[in-house]
């Protein structure tokens, strides 16, 4: 399978074991996909208006997003998916000839509405809110796991 995935996040992780995670797992999903990461430079947090921040951060992101991929905003309020939709859903737009996905991580404060609203698709990874260094790690294994599940490998488990 042939499909491009991009991964845009604002910042870069900070813990080394995050960094290993993260890193480890986007070179495994990177057998399935054409895989890439784009980290934009986060607003500055501290004293500064968080919509400020957001909207910062939002003109960075929306720099980088491509204009041909299928886009998904992972916000809390996204829809959610299993991994065998996941998988599934990938499947068909590498069948269709679909460029790729791009999926949008936003920082701290999470995504300004104005690159929701850019995105065709609103992804949830959990109900729980997640910092955005845990949200790219929960992507990349879920990316691994759905080309695993694609290729027919043992790595998944699950129904």
């Amino acid at each position: 399978m042939s499909l491009r995935v991009l991964v845009l996040s604002v910042g870069s992780p900070k813990h080394p074991g995050m960094v290993e995670s993260i890193r480890d797992y986007e070179v495994r999903a990177g057998r399935y996909f054409t895989l890439e990461s784009i980290e934009v430079q986060p607003g500055r947090t501290g004293s500064a208006d968080p919509t400020r921040v957001k909207r910062d951060e939002a003109e960075a992101l929306l720099r980088r997003l491509p204009a041909d991929l299928e886009s998904f905003a992972l916000t809390r309020n996204g829809r959610s998916i299993d991994t065998r939709g996941l998988a599934d859903r990938l499947e068909r737009m590498a069948t269709y000839g679909a460029a790729g996905a791009a999926f949008v991580i936003g920082g701290a404060y999470g995504l300004d509405d104005t690159v929701i609203e850019k995105c065709r698709n609103r992804l949830s990874l959990s109900d729980l809110t997640l910092p955005h260094e845990l949200a790219r790690l929960v992507l990349a294994e879920q990316l691994y796991r759905a080309g695993t599940l694609l290729r027919g490998e043992p790595y998944h488990k699950g129904s």
